[in-house]
């Protein structure tokens, strides 16, 4: 009985994974995730990298393969998984809407480059944010350093959708705030399925924007051409 417990679980655990099923709408995180220092964790990430590659047989003598394990460490803390600190999280600096815009402004393809969770291969797509204003607004560049930020963590793409609209939501004291996210998932792209045509939409939708007319006024800029190469 514990043994068929056990692979009803594993098997559960599988299915997550190879179904890319988000189980938590904040990122899993142990209560000790920062009791050590950057230094200490690409450390161990190093150690830990270098058993993986030594059991998958390569030579670690090998020049080309002498560094790989420190800098996979370096990537991963630094830069890859930077997100999951929050002393990296952007500073949301918000002004007064002295001018009066009171239409929605929109972000338009900002590039996302993250980490499935499941399968630690990369997310690759664009994001659609946007906003109105509630007397605040937001410097364009920190939009973009909101998606990067939460995107720069192992993830699922629903969660990232709405961490974006939630955190711009506290930043900017209104509920009026979307985000579509467009992304191409390796771990469908290049195992499991390999289908490497298919993509995976989501979208968080607050405040007015739950409104039909307003949701496809966002949806309809989005089909706007944006190709300034002629420019």
């Amino acid at each position: 009985m514990i043994d068929l417990t056990i692979k009803m679980n594993e098997d559960r655990i599988e299915e997550i994974g190879d179904n890319h099923i988000m189980t938590s709408a904040s990122t899993p995180m142990r209560a000790d995730a920062f009791d050590i220092s950057d230094e200490e964790k690409m450390d161990r990430i190093q150690e830990s990298v270098k058993d993986i590659l030594t059991t998958l047989g390569m030579d670690l003598t090998d020049d080309s393969l002498q560094g790989t394990p420190r800098r996979v460490a370096k990537a991963f803390v630094k830069e890859l998984f930077m997100g999951l600190n929050p002393k990296n999280q952007p500073k949301a600096a918000t002004f007064d809407n002295s001018y009066d815009y009171g239409e929605m402004l929109v972000e338009k393809n900002i590039i996302v480059y993250s980490t499935c969770e499941h399968h630690l291969l990369p997310i690759v797509g664009r994001a659609h944010v946007a906003y109105i204003s509630n007397g605040k607004v937001i410097g364009l560049s920190k939009m973009n350093r909101i998606v990067d930020y939460f995107a720069k963590r192992p993830q699922v793409q629903e969660r990232l959708t709405m961490q974006v609209v939630q955190f711009m939501q506290k930043a900017l004291g209104t509920e009026d705030v979307a985000c579509v996210i467009d992304a191409k998932h390796l771990c469908v792209n290049s195992r499991g399925i390999k289908d490497i045509e298919s993509s995976t939409v989501t979208a968080e939708f607050g405040g007015k924007f739950k409104d039909p007319l307003t949701k496809q006024e966002f949806l309809d800029y989005l089909k706007m051409d944006t190709d300034f190469q002629s420019l």
